[in-house]
């Protein structure tokens, strides 16, 4: 099972960029910025991604993102991401990034947008790996800050593709967001919204009702609402879950309790996806192992969750259907059949 994943094509919708550093490139970036750090090395500060809850994630998290002053650092971050997922044979990306905490340090926007953007485009040409660029609004700011991004990042529209909603949940509800998430649609962007990871169904329906988003992150609570469930499975609309996230910051007791494969045999479009990986402990094959080691995932599951990461992502049909089909020839190989 752990090679088939290997080699399982893949898609990831639901990542933070930031997320991604990981402790070796925060103390390098720190040595080339001259950064001093809270902690004396590597281990030490690894040993640090212990979390209660999100909020003491965000704490360090936040931390951690200090060391981006350039745009040199951006691309060297974003280019060490996607180095590692086209090794785990993820074909597609849409990421997301925070642009508010930078521009509180006096990082300029064009740094921010530039260094990612570059090396998206140095991984298309190298590799072939596509891919989405997000901007997300942090709910724990006001809305004026959310509409004070989306206006500055006006010359870099070529470079965006959608806009999400992300940071502590609880308490920041989506309706908080509701004007400035419709000014983003009215400029044409795409648009997604954590919610229902540590925050209640309602606010998932929040998020479709009022932000008229077309993908909910994470969105694990619509297990406790059948009502909502329903509505999910019947507008397929995409949950970009994260299963290591999710025990990382004990939003589960344990993987053995993830409702995932629950709510994926309910008929709703879940996908698979790693969020922060350097926090908590796996990219995207580490992610749809846990699934299969601790909940028994089959390889039927495993299939249709990769193909669900196709389904919902904002790839042309064209692009969606050679994808679909590299992964069912794939499925196919190993004896695994599915229904199209």
């Amino acid at each position: 099972m752990s090679t088939f994943i290997s080699k399982l094509p893949k898609v990831e919708l639901h990542l933070h960029i930031e997320g991604t550093l990981e402790p070796e490139m925060v103390f390098a970036l720190a040595k080339r910025n001259g950064i001093t750090l809270n902690y004396p090395d590597e281990t030490a500060l690894r040993a640090a991604y212990q979390f209660s809850d999100l909020l003491s994630f965000l704490r360090l998290y936040y931390q951690g993102m200090e060391v981006l002053l350039t745009e040199q650092d951006f691309f060297d971050m974003t280019l060490a991401y996607l180095e590692r997922v086209h090794q785990e044979q993820v074909r597609h990306v849409e990421i997301a990034f925070d642009p508010q905490p930078h521009r509180l340090r006096g990082v300029p926007m064009a740094d921010i947008i530039e260094g990612i953007a570059r090396a998206l485009a140095q991984a298309k040409a190298q590799w072939g790996l596509s891919s989405r660029l997000i901007m997300a609004f942090l709910r724990d700011l006001s809305q004026e800050s959310a509409f004070a991004t989306l206006q500055e990042a006006k010359p870099f529209r070529h470079h965006l593709y959608g806009i999400g909603l992300d940071s502590a949940e609880v308490g920041n509800p989506p309706s908080k967001f509701a004007k400035v998430f419709a000014a983003a649609r009215e400029q044409g962007y795409r648009l997604v919204a954590h919610a229902g990871e540590e925050g209640p169904p309602r606010y998932i329906e929040e998020a479709l009702d009022l932000l008229q988003v077309e993908r909910i992150d994470h969105g694990i609570a619509a297990i406790h609402d059948e009502a909502l469930m329903a509505r999910l499975a019947k507008a397929r609309t995409p949950l970009t879950i994260c299963p290591l996230s999710n025990l990382k910051l004990n939003v589960v007791d344990s993987m053995a309790e993830h409702p995932l494969l629950q709510l994926l045999h309910a008929g709703l479009c879940v996908t698979v996806n790693s969020d922060d990986p350097a926090y908590f402990g796996g990219y995207m094959n580490a992610n749809f192992l846990a699934l299969q080691q601790d909940l028994g995932a089959s390889k039927h599951d495993l299939l249709q969750l990769a193909l669900n990461g196709v389904e919902a992502s904002w790839l042309s049909n064209e692009e969606k259907q050679q994808l679909h089909q590299e992964i069912i020839s794939y499925g196919e190989q190993h004896g695994v059949y599915l229904k199209t």
